[in-house]
């Protein structure tokens, strides 16, 4: 299959690079900025998902078989008085690159016949992590899957929900089969090696629960997306991460310690580091497996 993959230079897409090259696919690659060096070989189209022309340069009557957009602003930007996520430069950047970037790609997508596209999300679609209101984000149950309430706060969450809203529009209105990996914690191995040396003991519950994905781990499911798309449901939205935490402590004893509430939420069993974010819809549907361990 031809693929175009978008924020080509970014921290994951070499991972996705080499995981689609790897296994026979030809990949072009598109961002901003010209990426590594590792891909000098590579056709690079330089571009911005923000600009709905050169999207449509990129794509349009160039053979791809499916999109693979890696490319978005990964946190908010609109915070009011939050010193690391209110930047008044950029107010809007969230919102515009997550949704209305979204937004170009698909529509150069449909207008070029692309068949498949598979987006790098978030499981801060949830709303669980950015909590600037002090209000909790409310777990019905655990483990968490895609069918639990979502509830925002913030741009960025706002964003990535949207975004797979947008999506599966696309997918209803125009056939183009769309996908949505909803990762956390993208870790590469020169940070897993950082984790298993230098891990500490947690003090508390974490509002992110605990979730991490590794990036080559990531990137196959990105390719199986791709690979199987044409024999599985036109729209999905797929947690996408490890079975277990990234912490030391069992996740049991996490709970009885710090949130002894939830305990009765418990819908099955959660046992050693076992994941709160429940991955079975991914592995069930393209038979996704996580291969990489930190510990």
């Amino acid at each position: 299959m031809k693929a175009l993959v978008t924020g080509a230079s970014g921290r994951f897409a070499p991972h996705l690079i080499r995981e689609l090259s790897s296994h026979g696919h030809e990949v072009v690659l598109f961002s901003r900025k010209r990426p590594d060096d590792e891909f000098k070989d590579y056709e690079w189209v330089a571009g911005d998902i923000n600009d709905y022309e050169s999207c449509y340069a990129a794509i349009h009557k160039k053979g791809f078989d499916a999109i693979q957009n890696t490319a978005a602003k990964p946190h908010p930007t609109d915070t009011p008085g939050s010193p690391k996520y209110d930047d008044p430069a950029f107010f809007p950047l969230t919102m515009q690159t997550n949704i209305i970037g979204l937004y170009n790609l698909l529509q150069a997508a449909i207008r070029s016949d692309v068949g498949t596209f598979v987006h790098t999300g978030s499981n801060c679609a949830l709303g669980h992590g950015f909590r600037f209101s002090g209000r909790p984000f409310e777990i019905k149950y655990l483990p968490i899957d895609e069918a639990h309430p979502t509830d925002g706060e913030d741009s960025y969450s706002f964003s990535k929900l949207v975004g797979e809203q947008l999506m599966e529009s696309y997918a209803k209105a125009y056939g183009i089969r769309c996908y949505s990996l909803r990762s956390a914690g993208i870790t590469n191995a020169a940070r897993r090696a950082e984790m298993k040396s230098g891990t500490k003991p947690i003090t508390g519950w974490s509002e992110w629960m605990f979730p991490w994905i590794a990036s080559e781990d990531l990137a196959s499911a990105h390719r199986l997306l791709m690979e199987q798309a044409a024999s599985i449901v036109p729209f999905g939205a797929y947690y996408c991460n490890n079975d277990d935490t990234h912490i030391l402590e069992p996740t049991m004893e996490v709970i009885n310690k710090y949130r002894p509430d939830l305990v009765p939420l418990i819908r099955e069993p959660l046992e050693g580091h076992a994941t709160l974010f429940s991955n079975k819809r991914l592995k069930a549907v393209v038979g996704w497996k996580p291969q990489q361990s930190w510990r």
